[in-house]
């Protein structure tokens, strides 16, 4: 897919954002330096928080969890958030260590069938040197679903069908949609969370 970028300068990639994408928290900083005591490597620093936050993070919706985490912080200390939160988890890790990362989001069916509806669902772009830009999906792996760390061919979550009305969204940006967070904000429950979440961009 050609990303349609929302900023052409890279330092919108590697910005805070309080309450939500916060790398210079305690606990974020800790992870931090337990990635890169292990590598040099950028693409291996990539790979291993790519890791972290797909496999180290439950997905709410798959263990129906009735908590709402938002922020990196909170979805990494708890183990536990929806897509967003994941791929808020995600960033925060990457632009702690100088990896420019942005936001992503597909338009999928909710439970697969067009009279369930639909709602979006959310990953991550990342800015490699030696690459250039690239998606990846860290919602977390389960029978029928295979997200890989993958630089050429994409490996995310969920093929977009378009014919069932699904839809693929180029654009990555600088900051989470605000209607996400506003969803993620005001659903009492990750259950009403499920259905709260928008639907387009």
């Amino acid at each position: 897919m050609n990303l349609k970028l929302e900023s052409e300068n890279s330092d919108d990639y590697l910005k805070e954002i309080p309450d939500i994408i916060q790398f210079n928290a305690p606990s974020v900083q800790r992870l931090i330096q337990s990635v890169k005591a292990k590598t040099e490597s950028p693409r291996e620093r990539a790979k291993i928080a790519f890791e972290i936050a797909r496999d180290e993070i439950a997905h709410s919706f798959d263990t129906q969890s009735p908590h709402i985490t938002i922020g990196a912080v909170e979805a990494l200390d708890k183990k536990d958030g929806i897509c967003f939160a994941k791929s808020h988890a995600l960033a925060a890790l990457l632009r702690g260590m100088g990896i420019p990362a942005g936001f992503c989001y597909q338009r999928v069916l909710r439970k697969g069938t067009v009279e369930s509806g639909y709602a979006l669902h959310g990953l991550n772009a990342v800015y490699l040197e030696e690459t250039g830009w690239f998606r990846l999906d860290p919602r977390g792996n389960k029978p029928g679903i295979d997200s890989q760390f993958s630089t050429d061919t994409e490996r995310l979550a969920y093929p977009i069908r378009e014919e069932l009305g699904e839809i693929d969204y180029p654009n990555v940006f600088t900051s989470p949609l605000l209607s996400v967070i506003k969803a993620m904000r005001e659903s009492p429950n990750c259950q009403a969370l499920f259905f709260n979440r928008p639907e387009f961009l």
